[in-house]
């Protein structure tokens, strides 16, 4: 475990859920695991085209498309130790640079293929539409916009119940999570005119055995295990995030979109 992983400094009581995982080792964080993100990428198609991705994190999902053969890509990240281990990643394939998703300060329309996965979900609202106009402002019309986030279901679940989720997630994993319906992570993207090609979803199985032997492999696993055998602090919130996971495991899944931003020729949705 290496302080050079964001969120490296702070204490194990404190560190957001996502990246006291990737301290012990795990290395695939999204909801709907690595087999979503595939999906997601074959819809998006970046190869040969010019892809920005938001809050790369580890650079998992930036090798997969770098390995894709796109034009050009350039990561856009918050955290300085993020975006030097994205840097390493697509080293001489593209860059990582140092700003919010909200406001990247790249140009407009520069990009065929704007990717988030993770990120989205720990917004609040008014975050989730910064982040999804900026998406849209990068695009050029008939550009694609893929997201992989974490949805409650079903679409007409009780608001009591969907504030009772949430309330528990935000408390075992330090973040103040925001996850929405499939069908309000829809409404989302067409209210930023979007027109919505694709929805793909999986079962958020982020700490379940046999979804991190298919993410990580038997030595990622056996990894992780040994990690979490010599941190009694991290342990711990682990399993109390996989007690949370389990209580709601009917009311969580991982969810897919990719959306196009419409062309000239095209009516608006």
């Amino acid at each position: 475990m290496t302080t050079a992983l964001p969120g490296g400094t702070r204490r194990t009581q404190d560190v957001p859920g996502h990246w006291l995982l990737a301290r012990v080792g795990k290395r695939v964080l999204r909801p709907g695991g690595a087999g979503l993100t595939r999906r997601l990428l074959e819809r998006a198609a970046p190869a040969g085209a010019d892809v920005v991705e938001l809050a790369p994190g580890l650079g998992r999902t930036a090798a997969r498309i770098v390995a894709a053969g796109p034009a050009s890509y350039v990561g856009v990240d918050a955290d300085a130790d993020a975006v030097r281990i994205v840097g390493g990643v697509v080293a001489g394939h593209g860059r990582c640079v140092r700003a919010d998703a909200a406001a990247t300060g790249l140009p407009a329309r520069c990009a065929d293929v704007v990717v988030g996965e993770a990120m989205l979900t720990m917004q609040s609202d008014r975050g989730k539409l910064a982040v999804v106009a900026e998406a849209t402002r990068l695009l050029r019309p008939g550009g694609r916009y893929a997201i992989h986030e974490l949805a409650l279901a079903p679409d007409d679940l009780d608001p009591l119940v969907a504030t009772q989720v949430r309330r528990e997630l935000a408390r075992a994993i330090k973040v103040n999570a925001r996850p929405l319906t499939v069908a309000q992570w829809r409404t989302l993207l067409q209210d930023a005119g979007l027109v919505v090609d694709w929805v793909g979803t999986a079962p958020m199985a982020l700490l379940q055995v046999r979804r991190n032997l298919a993410d990580e492999g038997l030595r990622g696993v056996l990894r992780i295990v040994r990690n979490l055998a010599r941190d009694g602090d991290a342990r711990r919130r682990v399993l109390a995030m996989r007690a949370v996971f389990a209580r709601y495991a009917d009311d969580l899944v991982g969810v897919a979109l990719v959306a196009h931003l419409p062309t000239s020729e095209e009516d608006h949705p």
